[in-house]
């Protein structure tokens, strides 16, 4: 495909470096600092000039463009663009947008509005992270497959965790989960049954829904969030907003920490099962008197990264059990994690994350990026012509690349333990770890 990308920020950037191996990519941005340095360090062709000018789209190709991406930091902009894009030709069009407001539209609008074939939406989609991430103890990432059959989590194995030291074979006591690679000093193996898992460790593992709950009660028995657990918000950001708001779908009563007292009041209005407080959440005498002590998960939702850094290092000195932050730079998420903040969670990477997803030209229905695209998760459902149709996965494995693990199957919607002498079908759906650097050659085959 040829695609237009309109801005060389973080999302585009990564996007950018995503497609760039398969399709003819254009990035078009106002910084030509952020084109020179695209021009050097990825195979696309940069263009300085404004995404929202006719006249930069046309020099950009937009006439034979299949894709347009409007990624820019401004909402406003992105849509100008996918309505500029649509009166030349007519390239399917995606905008990142952070306000919640402009997808209700659009989908009230049913996904016909603004010239926007696909939205999507920062803010919500992060919040969406932060609860899946809540749900399962000690996890960093979670993400569902097969219409939520499945799913993929990836967890951090501290040195107290009762599978520290464990073999995979003694860690895995669960019918419906796949061990899929240890994330260990950057490299990512796959593991054996002999595979000793050591603290500090990452484990990506597949499966049931049930079976990763209980591998996440195997890997901190004391943090699964319930009706009596503590959760506190801090911000009453759009994020934090909507954390609270899926929180309380959840059936769970969290406590959100507000510094104006507007905004503080209209939230209190919003969540009718969230104890709102208007106070300034820097105050560590406030946090120790409020017992934020006692949290089991403390979320730092302000719209600041610093500020996120500090409620995030207070909570925790305090005694909170567990912290995730939000870290809008995402050369920031290292520093986060080296002071002890449990999950840093960058929302440009979410989203660029999720437009990746609709970018790929192979028959993959949902994909989920680790550790910086160094392996991607697919979930691929299987033809006639695949080279696991109709044979066992013992026999069919010494057809794929090394770096692939088959982690789940389901047929008819229902799951299947993927073991050797599981025999896959055509119309299967598949879940697979592929290591990225043998990515277009399980492509070939599967």
């Amino acid at each position: 495909m040829r695609v237009i990308i309109v801005g060389a920020g973080e999302v585009g950037s990564s996007i950018a470096q995503s497609l760039a191996d398969s399709h003819e990519v254009v990035v078009v941005d106002r910084d030509g600092e952020r084109v020179d340095s695209l021009t050097y360090s990825i195979d696309v062709l940069a263009i300085e000039g404004d995404g929202t000018s006719l006249a930069t789209l046309q020099e950009a190709g937009i006439e034979e463009a299949d894709m347009v991406i409007a990624s820019t930091d401004d909402d406003e902009t992105n849509l100008v663009i996918c309505g500029t894009a649509k009166t030349i030709d007519d390239p399917f069009t995606i905008a990142r947008v952070k306000k919640v407001d402009y997808l209700d539209t659009w989908e009230h609008a049913e996904q016909a509005a603004f010239g926007v074939d696909f939205m999507v939406c920062t803010n919500l989609l992060t919040a969406m992270d932060i609860v899946r991430v809540i749900g399962l103890p000690a996890a960093r990432d979670v993400d569902p497959f097969a219409g939520g059959e499945v799913q993929m989590a990836e967890f951090e194995v501290r040195a107290d965790s009762p599978v520290a030291n464990q073999t995979v074979r003694q860690a895995d006591r669960f019918e419906s989960l796949t061990f899929a690679a240890i994330l260990r000093n950057g490299d990512v193996d796959i593991p054996g049954g002999e595979t000793v898992i050591q603290a500090d460790d990452k484990v990506v593992v597949i499966g049931s829904p049930e079976s990763v709950q209980q591998f996440a009660l195997e890997v901190a028995p004391d943090e699964t969030p319930d009706a009596d657990k503590e959760l506190v918000v801090i911000g009453g950001s759009e994020i934090g907003f909507h954390t609270a708001r899926l929180l309380e779908d959840r059936d769970l009563r969290p406590r959100l920490i507000e510094q104006d007292h507007e905004r503080a009041r209209e939230l209190a209005e919003d969540l009718p099962k969230t104890m709102v407080m208007a106070s300034d959440a820097t105050d560590a005498e406030f946090l120790a008197r409020e017992h934020v002590d006692e949290a089991d998960v403390v979320v730092a939702a302000l719209e600041n990264d610093e500020k996120n850094l500090l409620v995030s290092v207070l909570a925790k000195q305090l005694g909170a059990e567990r912290s995730i932050a939000i870290v809008e730079d995402a050369e920031y998420v290292s520093l986060f994690e080296a002071v002890g903040i449990d999950v840093a969670i960058n929302p440009r990477e979410v989203t660029a994350e999720e437009i990746t997803r609709f970018t790929r030209e192979d028959r993959a229905e949902n994909i989920a990026l680790i550790e910086n695209d160094r392996a991607e998760v697919l979930e691929i459902e299987i033809d006639a012509d695949s080279v696991l149709t109709d044979r066992p996965i013992h026999e069919a494995v010494a057809d794929l690349p090394p770096g692939v693990v088959i982690g789940a199957i389901t047929r008819n919607g229902k799951f299947v333990v993927p073991r050797g002498e599981t025999v896959v079908k055509e119309h299967d759906h598949i879940v697979l770890f592929v290591d990225t650097n043998v990515l277009s050659e399980v492509n070939d085959v599967i």
